[in-house]
């Protein structure tokens, strides 16, 4: 029962939790705005994000209320959303896109403490790759119906179905029973005495060179990726190739349909090659998808460009939280930690739809997707030179018993 009301949570929540960020492009580009002024909007609500992502982390390892937090951010979201449908002028909605930022920055960690604590460490690479499967299923889902009532409403019907996802997921945070969890586990602790741990705990977390590599690769991906769909949507408007809605939905839903299995795969992969294994395969789906986008124009260029983005994501939905969660074991500040790195990597996904909008609408299209690409391209050499350089044990096979505190440092 638990694990099936997880698999729901995971579910309703893909929409709510990444906002509808490129249906929200293409609604604001409908309303006359500019590449600049969406990128913006969305820069101050990644921004808004990635500074309550560790106080919230945090809150996340010391709450015994996790899925109170769950419900409470489900909330904001769906009041921010209507409001960005109702009153779209720039300074409401950078209001409502920062508390978006600020509630959706809650969900990850949530729902990786909330799995912990259930399935505990022997059971976390698995059930991560399952979380990613009905996550990405829910993104299918929603981008299907929401293209689907986009074409027949009008886009502003993508934001009242957000509001029913939202719904689902409050109703399935209610369907945990609050005593299957776990609260020692899901902060990343073995054992009953967590104020033991405090004090090594959070001197791991502010001196671990793997942690600090991580953050850093997954910044500069962040940096490389966040744009590229919300422009490759606007790329299509812009050339008048297709429905708005329906362009915009078919980017999501070839990324989505390629994310289930990839997260599938991600999860065996960390089992048996090391999650370090799956972060370069999925470091180096971006700089091809980058590449393709510019080269390759017309409709159809969406296919290859959104399985390999599906490639990237899927596999990082897996290998992120289950590498800090190896990094931090014992430390009782797994969500602490993987709050730290959302925030660093959150600094690049903000950046990046002003970057990448700077460079469309300075240069064009293409230049832009080549450039987020390039910046993908340094994340990988930086990964495989920084695991070697710390020795990649530390990114080896997923595996119950181990700990890998020593790589601190």
């Amino acid at each position: 029962m638990s694990l099936t009301a997880l698999n729901a949570l995971n579910f309703f929540m893909a929409d709510v939790r990444d906002g509808l960020r490129p249906f929200l492009g293409v609604y604001l580009q409908e309303k006359g705005w500019g590449p600049q002024d969406i990128g913006l909007v969305m820069t101050v609500g990644g921004l808004a994000g990635m500074a309550a992502t560790i106080p919230l982390g945090a809150l996340v390892d010391h709450t015994r209320f996790k899925r109170a937090v769950m419900i409470v951010a489900s909330l904001a979201i769906i009041a921010a959303t209507l409001t960005m449908l109702y009153v779209p002028s720039l300074k409401v909605t950078i209001g409502a896109q920062i508390v978006q930022g600020v509630a959706g920055a809650v969900i990850a960690p949530a729902i990786a403490a909330i799995t912990l604590g259930l399935v505990r460490q022997a059971g976390f690479a698995r059930q991560l790759g399952r979380n990613e499967a009905f996550n990405h299923g829910g993104n299918m889902f929603a981008a299907l119906a929401g293209g689907a009532l986009g074409y027949v409403f009008g886009l502003q019907a993508v934001f009242w179905f957000m509001t029913a996802m939202a719904v689902g997921a409050i109703a399935a945070a209610l369907m945990i029973p609050a005593e299957a969890i776990d609260h020692d586990a899901a902060r990343g602790c073995e054992t009953g005495d967590v104020e033991a741990r405090e004090g090594s705990g959070w001197r791991m977390l502010l001196t671990s060179a793997p942690l600090g590599i991580l953050a850093l690769v997954m910044m500069l991906f962040h940096l490389g990726n966040g744009a590229m769909l919300p422009l490759l949507g606007q790329s299509m408007v812009a050339s008048g190739q297709g429905d708005p809605s329906t362009a915009t939905a078919l980017t999501v839903v070839v990324a989505q349909l390629t994310m289930i299995p990839m997260a599938l795969l991600g999860a065996k992969l960390a089992q048996s090659r090391g999650y370090g294994f799956v972060i370069v395969l999925a470091l180096l789906a971006l700089p091809l998808r980058g590449l393709i986008a510019a080269s390759i124009p017309g409709f159809w260029v969406l296919v290859p460009v959104q399985i390999l983005d599906g490639v990237g994501a899927g596999l990082l939905g897996v290998a992120l939280p289950g590498l800090v969660a190896r990094i931090l074991r014992g430390t009782g500040h797994f969500n602490v930690g993987l709050g730290a790195v959302m925030t660093v990597q959150g600094i690049g996904a903000s950046l990046s739809p002003t970057l990448g909008g700077w460079v469309a609408q300075s240069f064009g299209y293409g230049p832009a997707f080549l450039a987020l690409g390039g910046i993908a391209a340094v994340a990988l050499a930086v990964w495989l030179v920084a695991t070697m350089v710390f020795d990649g044990t530390w990114a080896g096979r997923a595996q119950p018993g181990d700990s890998i505190a020593a790589a601190s440092g």
